[in-house]
């Protein structure tokens, strides 16, 4: 019985053909997981969005509220008081500020694509050697 040996041609052709695979097969991933993302973000913005104008409403109602007290109860001008919330409320935005650049930067976006590409450059790697 004759056994059949490849050339070198359809050696090539086969690496060649399942590279092209290969490279279709990350596309699509990469496409679907940023629709994912896309949406998941997408709908957390909005809620977020709205979370963020009902939170600025009540924080200058109460920053108002806490304003006028402190300068009618220590019998101070009016502009004393808002001064002191004004520092108070730009530190608090300043610490927010800082920790949510933090964690934007600390994310990990599309860890499935880039872990399957390094995957796949390691198989493409010994596969050609």
């Amino acid at each position: 019985m004759a056994t059949y040996e490849p050339s070198i041609a359809d050696v090539i052709k086969n690496a060649i053909r399942d590279a092209q695979d290969l490279v279709l097969s990350e596309v699509a991933l990469a496409k679907a997981e940023v629709r994912e993302e896309v949406r998941r973000v997408s709908v957390g913005a909005g809620l977020l969005a709205g979370a963020a104008l009902a939170s600025a409403v009540a924080v200058i109602f109460l920053m108002t509220t806490v304003a006028l007290a402190i300068a009618v109860l220590l019998g101070w001008p009016l502009w004393s008081g808002f001064g002191i919330v004004t520092v108070f409320v730009a530190l608090a935005a300043g610490a927010l500020g800082y920790i949510g650049r933090k964690r934007i930067t600390a994310a990990r976006h599309m860890p499935r694509t880039v872990d399957a590409l390094k995957e796949n450059i390691e198989w493409m790697r010994a596969r050609t050697s």
